[in-house]
């Protein structure tokens, strides 16, 4: 079942928090969502929105439930899906995965990389689905496409700082807006994960 539009329509914190265990299909792709960050508001010193509304990140200030597909320094397209409000600005940004079907594909897109390197990191994800930001502002919560469907809720959920946010304040950098499945292989930087942070969401 499609996760509702409504889903969406939440603080980012809790969306990134909740999309833990997600499931994304592209194509012929399905990927089990591992590692969230979420992006609040423009007052996010690490948000895209921070200094206000421009074509890039337009689609952020739009209705919930769509994506925001970025390229990041010319290299690695990003997965991001909007939440909040309109014109809050805010989304979370898809960190890591774990292939549930499509794996031929998934190879052929990722140079036959083998092991949980194949998908954990934004660039990867959204290269093995074969995302570009030509799917910016594609529909989450409808049939075709690019969907997001819903699964089993997982409570074995660990936070810590978003990665590579270095421009951002301190106490952006420092904030445990990232959240990863505890037992997953599927996750990057799980050195900087913190159990402590568990409870809090």
């Amino acid at each position: 079942m499609l996760l509702p539009q409504s889903f969406y329509a939440r603080d980012a914190l809790h969306v990134a928090r909740d999309l833990i265990g997600k499931l994304i299909q592209h194509e012929d792709i399905t990927l089990r969502i591992t590692e969230t960050e979420a992006y609040r508001h423009p007052g996010d010193t690490a948000n895209h929105c921070r200094f206000g509304k421009t074509k890039r990140n337009a689609v952020m200030f739009g209705p919930p439930g769509y994506a925001y597909v970025y390229l990041c320094y010319g290299l690695h397209n990003m997965l991001n899906f909007v939440t909040n409000q309109e014109e809050e600005g805010a989304a979370v940004l898809i960190r890591s995965c774990e292939p549930v079907e499509g794996m031929p594909t998934i190879l052929k897109r990722r140079k036959n990389i083998k092991g949980p390197a194949l998908l954990t990191g934004p660039g990867k994800v959204a290269a093995a689905s074969g995302l570009t930001t030509a799917n910016t502002y594609d529909c989450l919560f409808e049939p075709g496409g690019l969907m997001v469907l819903d699964a089993p809720s997982v409570s074995n959920v660990l936070a810590g700082p978003r990665v590579g946010i270095e421009y951002a304040s301190e106490s952006d950098r420092l904030a445990p807006w990232r959240f990863a499945l505890a037992d997953s292989p599927w996750v990057s930087r799980r050195s900087q994960l913190s159990v402590a942070f568990k409870k809090q969401y």
